[in-house]
């Protein structure tokens, strides 16, 4: 008996339900490779590994092809992407060439006696007594062959009752493939037309934004006011003409500077800023000029000043008005000429510098009673933007509060929120410190409160713990339920004037109750008021600036800076 009859005869031995089992078990496992999400060379590569391990074959292939019939994705059993490739571009093209044309499996018991595979470099002169077989079958798309599987075996494996199970098994992983291709074909065309589609709508949205000049995205509010002051911001951002931005303190000042540079050609240039209102003259002549070593004691080294920080940006001074007369002449010197020289030094220095100033004072008053020059003053308000007061804008005061709410969950980890009836609580009260006021007081109550939803109460008691005036004002807010409730003004004694009212008696000056305040209290109050700016504070409560600075330390007041 021959070698092949020994094998059939085996092969009839072995039961059918064995071979049944086993096919099921591939087929079954092949299924959830190509259901997996995964990219479909991952899924293809574990396939022909799985059929690797199911069926006596000594390789296999599976390759898609694209719509003119080039190889696009080859994998292989036990080679890696190149070599996978390098195989199946070594197979002989007459031999894929038919199962792509015809859409029909091919088999061959014996490639050394095929036509078809004549001149395979695969074959060598020393395996002439091994049979080698080859099968493949086609993997069919809508309308046409997308690709094939094919194996080969070598040798006992090569039976005709195996090959002819072969076809049908390879048929069936082929329809699976097919499928699977299809599928994902569908998916990355819905996916490539919905990017197409998000980008229009993106593009879309982009034009309508622009057109509609929308306001800043770090300037919260929705009111007349504030809308009309954004666009005057992005349309004189777009020139180089100094502005001049006033307002009442805590009104936004240094956001709209920053909307000015970040508006304009400057924007990929330096943004400097300095407030003016906490420094003496010497220091502001440093800090804006800079120094050179040895300028002055404690001048270990040259120093660049914000003007020179500057150059080909945007120059940001706050509190214009508090400068002396004195350096004013200094300041217009460099904004006439563009040069200036260090202190200590005789090297002048050009710089380019659009500048953008901030003021809380009536600079037009100021130059009338000749405390403002009026030279410096025409210079600096070529474009005068004005700033709205909170109390103009009390429709954004919940924008505002909500906003500052969420600031606080996000840094303190919690889920607070403001309800309805605090909300208009919040809305009827004067806020002379504006919206650092409005902050102040929201982050105060967030923080003392021990409900998750914030109530008109817990404002109440907040305003309390930190003047008891304010916390009059509130309750008074509260019982309106509407209507503006002006807060507190401090005398000059440290003692709380409630707003007036008619019928409103003035409060007992001896007693102790609501109208009376700490030192403390009265210094943080001020301070509060004057948007944590020491030299206003001290005007507030009729002090020079050496006193406040004495009784901030004296009690241990930290100071705030924004």
């Amino acid at each position: 008996m021959n070698e092949a009859e020994t094998s059939v005869r085996q092969e009839a031995i072995e039961p059918a339900s064995v071979r049944t089992h086993a096919a099921l078990m591939g087929i079954y496992e092949i299924s959830k490779v190509l259901t997996r999400p995964a990219r479909l060379e991952t899924a293809l590569a574990g396939v022909v590994n799985l059929l690797h391990s199911f069926m006596d074959m000594s390789g296999g292939l599976i390759a898609l092809l694209d719509e003119e019939d080039q190889t696009t994705t080859v994998v292989g059993a036990g080679w890696n992407e190149a070599e996978a490739r390098e195989h199946f571009e070594r197979l002989p093209e007459q031999a894929v060439g038919q199962i792509v044309v015809s859409g029909m499996p091919l088999v061959v018991r014996d490639v050394a006696r095929s036509p078809l595979f004549a001149e395979w470099s695969e074959l060598k002169a020393e395996d002439a007594a091994v049979v080698r077989s080859f099968v493949g079958v086609p993997i069919k798309g809508e309308s046409r062959t997308i690709g094939t599987i094919t194996i080969e075996r070598v040798g006992s494996q090569s039976s005709p009752g195996t090959l002819d199970e072969d076809v049908r098994y390879l048929t069936m992983i082929a329809n699976l493939v097919g499928q699977t291709v299809a599928l994902q074909t569908m998916v990355e065309r819905d996916r490539e037309r919905l990017m197409e589609e998000r980008n229009r709508l993106e593009q879309e949205l982009e034009q309508k934004n622009a057109a509609k000049h929308e306001g800043i995205s770090w300037i919260i509010g929705q009111s007349a006011a504030i809308r009309e002051v954004t666009e005057k911001v992005q349309l004189v951002a777009r020139c180089n003409l100094p502005v001049l931005l006033c307002g009442e303190s805590g009104t936004g000042k240094e956001l709209f500077a920053r909307a000015i540079h970040e508006y304009s050609p400057r924007k990929e240039m330096p943004y400097i800023r300095l407030n003016c209102a906490a420094l003496s003259e010497s220091v502001l002549e440093s800090e804006l000029f800079g120094h050179d070593k040895g300028a002055f004691t404690g001048a270990i080294g040259m120093r660049k000043g914000r003007f020179e920080m500057a150059d080909g940006g945007t120059l940001f001074l706050d509190e214009i008005g508090e400068i002396s007369t004195t350096f004013q002449a200094k300041l217009l010197r460099v904004l006439q000429e563009g040069e200036f020289e260090r202190v200590g030094g005789n090297h002048t220095i050009k710089v380019d510098v659009r500048l953008v100033t901030a003021t809380n004072r009536n600079l037009e008053a100021a130059v009338i009673s000749g405390d403002f020059r009026s030279d410096l003053y025409y210079r600096i308000s070529v474009v005068p933007i004005f700033l709205p007061a909170l109390r103009e804008r009390r429709e954004d005061i919940p924008l505002l509060a909500r906003e500052f709410v969420k600031r606080f969950n996000k840094e303190h980890g919690v889920s607070l929120s403001i309800s309805p009836r605090a909300m208009e609580v919040l809305t009827a009260c004067e806020f002379p410190g504006n919206v650092r006021e409005l902050e102040s007081y929201v982050r105060r109550t967030a923080a003392l409160t021990k409900n998750p939803v914030l109530q008109a109460e817990d404002f109440e008691l907040s305003s309390k713990s930190s003047s008891a005036a304010m916390g009059k004002s509130m309750s008074r807010a509260r019982a309106a339920g509407k209507g503006a409730m002006d807060l507190p003004a401090l005398e000059p004694n440290g003692r709380a004037q409630a707003a007036a009212e008619p019928g409103n008696a003035e409060p007992d000056r001896g007693s102790s109750g609501e109208g009376d305040f700490s030192e403390r209290e009265r210094l943080v109050d001020a301070m509060e008021r004057a948007g944590w700016v020491q030299a206003k504070a001290a005007r507030l409560l009729g002090l020079t600036p050496r006193q406040m600075g004495y009784a901030l330390r004296k009690q241990g007041i930290e100071i705030k800076r924004f």
